[in-house]
């Protein structure tokens, strides 16, 4: 089987093409397991097919590293994209189907993709937390120094206690500066801390905009510990729309694997 690895601020993911030859299926639970593992596999974050779909550019299936199909992955979105463009499929424009629903993205000419994500509506405000779905549920607190922060620990902590053991949630502690924010996350089926999560920062984003009470943020720079992302969105009383999450998406090599 002929794989891509490509990475988005350090969030990386086995590209399989499937448009032709079906490779793997969703019963393949231990072989993507297997694949996404780094020291008895290729290594990644997460596996995701490309799928030919009628009415749609391609269609996007997304498992987490745990070899189970998850929701929404933003980096992985914008790395699909990249792919596209790398097969032929697109040019500069792309429209296609994830387990979201539908998605638009932009291929910009250094390389920058921007993936237009699902309206966000129905934001818990909780006590020192914000919880909202951007594709995927999120769990977001701010803190002082993320650097600091023991995101194994702390985020493990939040994802496994009573609330949210059963369905599980990625949680992201996001810290304000002068030039947006910064924010790490631990991310569900992969349990542990990522380099980056687009969805992830999409929520942290949305939760700054609201707990700051300055409408006149709606672009975002955010840094991660995988590189720097942009999202910007509109408020529009019920909730967020036009939400954009911008960054690079990268080519790191390809290969073949025996399954």
């Amino acid at each position: 089987m002929k794989f891509f690895k490509y990475q988005g601020t350090g969030n990386d993911f086995i590209m399989i093409d499937q448009r032709e030859t079906q490779f793997i299926t969703r019963d393949d639970k231990d072989l993507i397991e297997r694949l996404c593992n780094r020291r008895f596999g290729i290594g990644a974050d997460g596996l995701i097919l490309l799928q030919y779909k009628e009415g749609y550019d391609f269609e996007m299936i997304y498992f987490n590293s745990d070899g189970r199909e998850s929701s929404m992955c933003g980096n992985g979105g914008r790395c699909i994209v990249a792919f596209a463009k790398q097969l032929g499929i697109i040019k500069d424009k792309t429209h296609f189907l994830a387990i979201d629903g539908e998605h638009d993205a932009i291929v910009r000419p250094d390389g920058w993709i921007e993936l237009k994500m699902s309206d966000v509506k129905n934001i818990e405000n909780g006590s020192d937390f914000y919880y909202l779905n951007t594709g995927s549920p999120h769990y977001v607190t701010f803190v002082n120094k993320v650097k600091e922060v023991n995101v194994f620990e702390q985020g493990r902590a939040i994802r496994y206690n009573d609330r949210f053991k059963a369905e599980g949630t990625n949680v992201n502690f996001v810290e304000a500066n002068n030039d947006g924010i910064s924010v790490a996350t631990y991310e569900r089926g992969v349990e542990d801390e990522t380099l980056s999560c687009g969805t992830g920062v999409t929520a942290a984003a949305i939760a700054y905009y609201i707990k700051s009470g300055n409408n006149n943020i709606t672009k975002i720079p955010i840094q991660v510990k995988g590189g720097n992302l942009e999202v910007r969105f509109e408020p529009n009383g019920q909730g967020f729309t036009n939400i954009w999450l911008c960054g690079p998406a990268e080519l790191v090599f390809e290969g073949e694997v025996e399954i």
